[in-house]
């Protein structure tokens, strides 16, 4: 690539082009994952859709790498590049909602921070992540796991169309009437197939949830882990959240004298009749004494962003994931001896549970395919300091392999490593051949690579 070309490009798209000449370029190449070292030769900030095509066919036309970043948070830091171009969609953020509707159309580069700000005045939501600042996108195009993923379904089973700008720089519309692969392959799919410029999602009425973090001790986690597996079997569906084990942060409903001791934790979010959720959470409550509690009434979104601090950008990130049909009591025995080693405030385990609505959605009708799993686990090494990095990432290494033999194969893909890519079938199971299909017909050199990755 020379400089006329890129001033070409600059000609072309309304957006910013950053060379490593430019001033910003260290700003505009770091991603969330400060893991991640990478120096692209064009950061394009797409302003439209227009910019977002003339960046992909920069890309094709000069046989460049191509990366997408939305929100910026994947974990093995696909959204940049070494010597190619980052096509930037965080300047994309707008969301707009037809409440009378009940659907919400967001830009590529939203967040779920944005997109809850938009819907809230409504009084409406979908199914979104655990971290606002997670992009609408990628969260989205992986599935989309979150609070309300039991009684609405996943983020892409609410899904109701995408712009999509394909590997030879065309704009589609994808939905059910409308290059109907693409929709589906989207619906699970990753970033394989295109870069998704808009996204029209339906919403459900959901204003002020009940919730929030309990905490255990760690003798008292068999326990809890036990009776939330036999609880959320048959709960009621506008019951979310998820158990973990935490380092416990120092907040002021949490006694100082606990202050960095790790705990177990349930996250609860009731979606419900607000006066109901008093009763639908005190089960969780009663399974053992409380160490501590911020459990109430509180806007959605409020409970969306919660966790936001602990996971700031600049963090380390190694991260590895299974799905699991039932939580057997040879993997809990696993998350005992392993979870309680959490080794850093940042760092985490979940297991969030993925049935309910998720599971009325046919493995063949998305290309999310593991529909009769009951539970998606994620161990989630992030820390601050490089010197860490060989520690933390065996005890993620280290947990994922006790657990792996009492789950299944595949796991979610928007929790995968960069040394995941050997899992690529078993995370799509008996829908990967029908993506591979999709991919030869929307991308079939493969420019859109840089990801979990469909190879055509």
């Amino acid at each position: 690539m020379t400089t006329t070309t890129i001033e070409d490009l600059r000609e072309r798209v309304r957006g910013a082009v950053i060379s490593p000449i430019d001033p910003g370029y260290d700003e505009a190449r770091t991603v969330h994952n400060a893991m991640i070292d990478r120096f692209p030769r064009a950061v394009v900030r797409c302003a439209n859709a227009g910019d977002a095509m003339a960046a992909v066919d920069f890309a094709r036309e000069n046989q460049l790498d191509l990366a997408v970043r939305g929100g910026g948070h994947s974990v093995p830091g696909f959204g940049t590049c070494d010597d190619g171009v980052v096509l930037d969609l965080s300047g994309m953020r707008g969301v707009r909602v037809d409440p009378g509707g009940r659907t919400a159309r967001a830009e590529g580069g939203a967040t779920w921070g944005d997109f809850n700000a938009a819907t809230h005045p409504f009084g409406l939501a979908t199914t979104g992540g655990i971290i606002s600042t997670t992009g609408v996108g990628g969260l989205t195009l992986g599935g989309g796991i979150g609070y309300l993923a039991r009684g609405l379904g996943l983020s892409c089973d609410n899904l109701v169309s995408a712009d999509v700008v394909t590997a030879d720089g065309q704009l589609l519309r994808a939905d059910d009437r409308e290059n109907e692969d693409l929709f589906w392959a989207l619906r699970g799919g990753g970033g394989n197939f295109g870069v998704v410029t808009s996204f029209e999602f339906r919403l459900a009425p959901v204003r002020d949830i009940y919730g929030g973090p309990i905490f255990f001790d760690l003798d008292q986690a068999d326990t809890v882990l036990r009776f939330f597996r036999d609880f959320i079997a048959n709960a009621p569906e506008e019951l979310g959240g998820f158990p973990a084990f935490q380092i416990a942060p120092p907040l002021p409903f949490i006694p100082q004298n606990r202050h960095g001791d790790p705990l177990v934790a349930i996250v609860a979010c009731w979606s419900g009749p607000p006066e109901e959720g008093p009763h639908a959470v005190q089960p969780l409550r009663d399974v053992a004494p409380v160490v501590a509690e911020h459990v109430g009434p509180m806007p959605y979104p409020q409970l969306n962003s919660a966790f936001d601090a602990l996971v700031p950008p600049g963090l380390q990130h190694y991260w590895k994931a299974n799905f699991v049909t039932e939580l057997s009591d040879e993997v809990i025995e696993a998350h005992l001896r392993y979870g309680p080693k959490v080794p850093a405030l940042n760092s985490t385990m979940h297991i969030y549970p993925i049935n309910g609505a998720c599971h009325r959605v046919s493995p063949k009708a998305t290309a999310f395919a593991y529909r009769d799993a009951n539970f998606a686990t994620v161990i989630a090494g992030m820390w601050p300091d490089p010197a860490d990095n060989e520690a933390n990432i065996s005890w993620v290494r280290d947990y994922y392999a006790a657990t792996a033999p009492h789950s299944r194969e595949g796991g979610y893909i928007n929790f995968m490593a960069g040394d995941d890519q050997d899992r690529i079938k078993s995370n799509y199971g008996e829908n990967y051949e029908r993506l591979v299909e999709v991919k030869r017909t929307h991308d079939p050199d493969n420019l859109f690579h840089l990801n979990q990755n469909i190879q055509p």
